[in-house]
């Protein structure tokens, strides 16, 4: 099957997982920096590998802060997953950390992501064409503000966390039940009446079921605790 639209997790610098996951055929990697120990040589190493393997890269960055914004967008990745968004009037300062003026207020670094050498005069354009902003929408407050987030204009799409977004509506833990499908279904409605893409991780079947039927820009899938756990529970059952 294609895997076009689906990109896998990463949890750990495994450079081994990347390459093998890189050659099943994904195309895009998520990093969580947010959760994991990636040392920011470990986010050099990785991004630059990924690349030579021909993956699009999205880092899912510490917190909404300027500048984890910015030191993530200077490595020269495809995009930033921006967690802990409230409503749209406290996140615009940081999500516009995400594009150059006049669209944004991101500082330009003479770095990687300019190829180490003066910028040419559409460097500016293309990178706030082609650099993602995907705030996460996993507090009860940003969902209830996803519209006026989703009209900004520095805003690309948006990435559900259905985890924390269950916990901050009140329901504990995230069972993928109805409550909860009814959340997921009212960001994609929102992502999808603004003709922007929305993410999200979907580790379960039903969970990547739903998302297709509701028109999902970009699945998660292959989380890379979930995949050594379900491979070391099938060597084990295997076993004569």
């Amino acid at each position: 099957m294609s895997l076009e639209n689906h990109a896998f997790w990463m949890s750990t610098p495994n450079l081994g997982y990347l390459e093998i996951a890189a050659l099943k055929g994904f195309k895009q990697v998520v990093l969580d920096i947010e959760h994991n120990s990636f040392t920011p040589n470990d986010r050099e190493a990785m991004i630059l590998a990924a690349r030579k393997m021909g993956l699009g890269v999205y880092l899912k960055i510490e917190g909404p802060d300027v500048i984890w914004v910015q030191r993530a967008v200077d490595l020269d990745i495809d995009g930033v997953i921006i967690p802990h968004v409230g409503s749209a009037e406290s996140a615009k300062k940081v999500l516009e950390t995400t594009k150059f003026p006049p669209l944004g207020t991101r500082s330009y670094a003479g770095g990687r992501s300019a190829g180490y050498t003066p910028p040419q005069d559409d460097y500016f354009s293309d990178c706030n064409k082609h650099m993602l902003c995907l705030p996460m929408i996993e507090t009860a407050e940003a969902l209830e503000d996803i519209d006026a987030i989703l009209a900004l204009d520095v805003v690309d799409g948006v990435f559900v966390g259905p985890f924390d977004l269950a916990l901050t509506r009140g329901r504990g833990n995230y069972k993928f039940g109805d409550a909860d499908r009814v959340d997921i279904a009212r960001a994609a409605a929102a992502a999808n009446n603004a003709n922007k893409p929305w993410w999200m991780p979907a580790w379960t079947p039903a969970e990547q079921a739903f998302a297709k039927e509701n028109n999902i820009g970009v699945t998660v899938v292959a989380a890379e605790h979930q995949v050594l756990g379900l491979g070391l529970s099938q060597i084990i059952a295997d076993l004569p």
